[in-house]
This record gives structure tokens, C-alpha cells and sequence, in this order.
């Protein structure tokens, strides 16, 4: 795949830059977070909308509510697997063609979404979803490397972040406008477009320097010339170039850096999954709010989740992420059992829901560049998309949690608290066992 970046040239001692070059413009940075920020849109926008059109593509296509919710299920394991191709592509590839990829993979699965006659067909189409869903980790890794040291890299990169509710309710607005004039096929149609054009977009900005580095790192070393690869890494900060493996992030100096991170997405997703996405069924059967509020309440939720993630980066930047995400999680499960057991007053239930969410999705923001930060560069992929990936496991386990504590005969309040809260808190703590990072070194 081609690049603008200029080819690498063999590092001599009077260069003044190793071959990835200069730190890249302020106005380059800019534009690259722009296309990571879009990109992260609409991989989102695809994302979510499965589950926005699924009762209109479950009456069209002639599927009970039981048979949607098993092609849900499937869809998220489908998920999980094709997730698992992100990490050794940017580790191996390099994070600008996983960029591209990634944001491609999302527009391909809305194109075909809108041609699917059956289950086992939308199964395996919305499988690479995952592809957009990973587009997050993408961004982590390229943009810890774009922004350098820069003190402010973690309130940058919240904004880019910050995709997740703009995507999120651009789909909710699309369908709302369109659905009724070209059906949920057209609208899956629609969604192809702009995904495209972010594709297009991304052709044209440089690859990382860090990774530029560590390719021609590589490079020199397979053809033999070991002095010059150890005078480029010294001179570039690679520690070590070696291709990542996934039991590299196993080795003992990482195991329970990925283990605690892993476990840590596990559980917040069994958390999102209970109160974002089943959040209009909590909210109805725990608290008595009606339908109509409940729309209104996720609407004013995910202005309070985009807040969040301004809020969670900049205070990254101050105390540090990994203090931020574990804080933020404590409290947004605090927040959320104290709206399950507090009092059913639509104002209580409001404040507390949007201010749940605020500490729910915000530490995201931090969550996403701390992982860039806190594994090294030849397993900056593979380290943080092992974590990543046991997100659609988290959100399959608190659906599954839940139901079986609803089957039970367990209240929704009771249920969503053991299901979903108690997954929140313990995220938080799971935190506690991470690396500690040096956030003023450079990627």
C-alpha cells in the first residue's frame, strides 16, 4: 500500500532525523486527528446501527423478538472474532493501513448489510463490524505516536474519542429521517458513503514516525547490518523491534498489565451493555419511566457521555489516566446503584442516569491513549486490542447475567445492579492493577 511518507533513507551521522522524520506539523496533527475523528464516527454509526434498525429488519425479514436477540448474540461473538485480526495488523502493517482498513471494514459492512436476506447471512456480515468497532484502538495506537509529548496529548485525543455519542446519535438522527423514505436497507446504504470518503481521506496523511522507525529498524536488521539498526533505534527511543506477538504481551515484565486491563473491559462492558445499550428497558422496568422519556433521557445522556470525555481527558492530562479511569469507574458505579435503589422521581432518575453515564463512557477518552502509552511499540497493537477485544464478551456476559437473573424472578432494579453496576465497580478496581505510566515520555 502506497504512503505519502517519503521512503526511509539509511541513517548516517549527520542526519539530523532518523528516517520516520521530524515531529510532523502542528497543522498536519490536526488534520490527522480531523480524519481519526470521522473515522471514528462512522465506524460508529455503523456499529450502532444493527441495533437501532434490528426491529424493523426482525418485521421485515420475519424474525420474534427471540430469534432477533439470538442474531444480536451471534453478531457480537461474530464480533469478537474478526476483532482479533486489529492487533497484529497494526503491528505489523503499521497504523495508517489499519486506519484505512479498519474505516473501510465499516463502510463494506454497511454496503452489504442492506443486501442480507436471512439470519446466518446477517450474521456473518455484521461480524466484521468488529472491524469498525476496533477503529478505536487504531486511533489509540496512532495518535499516542502522532501527538509525541505534548502535555496536552490526552485532552487531543478526548476529542477524537468523543466520536462514540456523535456517531451514536448521527445514526439515531439518519434513521429517524430516513427510514420511513428509503427502508432500513437504504439507510445501511447511506451509512456507506461517508465511510468512504473518511477512506479516501486517510490515503493521504503520513504514516506514524514511530512506526516508520521501527519498520527500517527491522529492515536493517534482516539485511544484516546490526550496527546500524542499534545506532537508528538509540537515536529513534525503539526499545525493541522485534515483531509483536501475542505471547509477548504475556511475558512475565506485561502479564498482569494485560490480564488487570483485560479484566477491566470485561467488566465495564458488562456495565454499558446493561445501562447504554438495554439502558431504555432498565430505565422503563427498574424506575416506571415511559418509553417516550426514556428516549429523552438516553438523548440527554449521550450530551453528558460527550462532556465525559472532555472532562476524562483533560483531567488525564493532570493527574494521570490510569488515577482518572479508576476514579471515574468507582464512581460512575456508585452513581448507577445509588438511580437503582434511590427514589423513582423523573428528576432523580435523570440526573443520576446522565451523570452515570458521564463517569461510565467518559474515562474512555483516557482509557483508549493510556493503552497506546502503557505497552511498547512492537506490541502497541496486539497489547491493547487483547484488552479491547473482551469488550463484546463483557456486553455478551451482562445480557447473559441478566437475563438469567430476570428468568430467576429477580427485580430489574436487584438485576441490573449485580449484572451491570457491581461490573462497573469492579472495572474500577481492576484498574488498580495496571502499569504505572511515565505520560511525559514520549511515545
Amino acid at each position: 500500500m502506497s504512503s505519502t511518507q517519503p521512503t526511509p533513507s539509511r541513517p548516517t551521522t549527520d542526519t539530523p532525523f532518523p528516517p520516520g522524520g521530524a515531529p510532523l506539523s502542528p497543522a498536519m496533527v490536526r488534520r490527522i486527528s480531523i480524519v481519526c475523528f470521522f473515522a471514528w464516527v462512522f465506524s460508529v454509526f455503523d456499529h450502532t446501527l444493527f441495533g437501532t434498525l434490528l426491529p424493523e429488519i426482525s418485521a421485515d425479514l420475519g424474525w420474534s423478538a427471540s430469534e432477533s436477540t439470538v442474531v444480536a448474540t451471534w453478531v457480537t461473538a461474530g464480533t469478537f472474532v474478526v476483532s482479533l485480526a486489529v492487533g497484529p495488523m497494526l503491528d505489523r502493517l503499521g497504523r495508517k493501513p489499519s486506519l484505512m482498513i479498519t474505516t473501510a471494514g465499516a463502510a463494506l459492512t454497511s454496503g452489504v448489510s442492506a443486501l442480507v436476506g436471512g439470519k446466518a447471512s446477517m450474521v456473518l456480515v455484521r461480524s466484521f463490524s468488529g472491524l469498525g468497532y476496533s477503529e478505536e484502538v487504531v486511533n489509540g495506537v496512532y495518535l499516542n505516536e502522532v501527538y509525541g509529548n505534548s502535555r496536552r496529548r490526552g485532552f487531543m485525543y478526548s476529542f477524537v474519542q468523543s466520536g462514540w455519542p456523535v456517531g451514536a446519535l448521527l445514526g439515531a438522527l439518519v434513521t429517524a429521517l430516513l427510514l420511513t423514505e428509503i427502508g432500513w436497507r437504504g439507510v445501511f446504504l447511506f451509512a456507506t458513503v461517508p465511510a468512504i470518503i473518511i477512506v479516501a481521506l486517510a490515503y493521504r496523511i503520513p504514516e506514524s514516525p514511530v512506526f516508520v522507525n521501527l519498520r527500517h529498524i527491522r529492515r536493517l536488521r534482516a539485511e544484516g547490518r546490526g550496527a546500524e539498526a542499534d545506532a537508528l533505534a538509540q537515536r529513534a527511543g525503539v526499545q525493541d523491534e522485534r515483531q509483536g506477538r501475542l505471547r509477548d504481551v504475556f511475558a512475565p515484565e506485561l502479564r498482569r498489565h494485560t490480564l488487570c486491563l483485560s479484566a477491566a473491559w470485561l467488566l465495564n462492558w458488562m456495565g454499558i451493555q446493561v445501562f447504554s445499550v438495554l439502558g431504555t428497558t432498565v430505565l422503563i422496568e427498574a424506575k416506571g419511566v415511559s418509553f417516550d422519556s426514556a428516549l429523552l433521557v438516553l438523548i440527554l445522556a449521550n450530551a453528558a457521555g460527550f462532556l465525559g470525555y472532555l472532562f476524562h481527558g483533560y483531567i488525564g492530562d493532570r493527574i494521570g489516566r490510569r488515577a482518572t479511569i479508576t476514579g471515574g469507574w468507582l464512581i460512575g458505579g456508585a452513581v448507577f446503584t445509588a438511580m437503582l435503589f434511590g427514589p423513582a422521581d423523573s428528576g432523580f432518575v435523570i440526573a443520576m442516569y446522565a451523570l452515570g453515564l458521564f463517569f461510565l463512557t467518559g474515562p474512555y477518552a483516557a482509557l483508549l491513549f493510556y493503552m497506546g502509552e502503557s505497552f511498547p511499540a512492537h506490541v502497541r497493537g496486539i497489547g491493547p486490542n487483547t484488552a479491547h477485544i473482551m469488550g463484546p464478551v463483557g456486553a455478551i456476559a451482562g445480557s447473559a447475567v441478566l437475563s438469567a437473573l430476570l428468568t430467576a424472578g429477580i427485580p430489574m432494579g436487584s438485576a441490573a445492579f449485580f449484572a451491570g453496576a457491581l461490573g462497573i465497580l469492579g472495572s474500577g478496581l481492576a484498574m488498580l492493577g495496571t502499569r504505572k505510566v511515565d505520560q511525559g515520555a514520549a511515545a
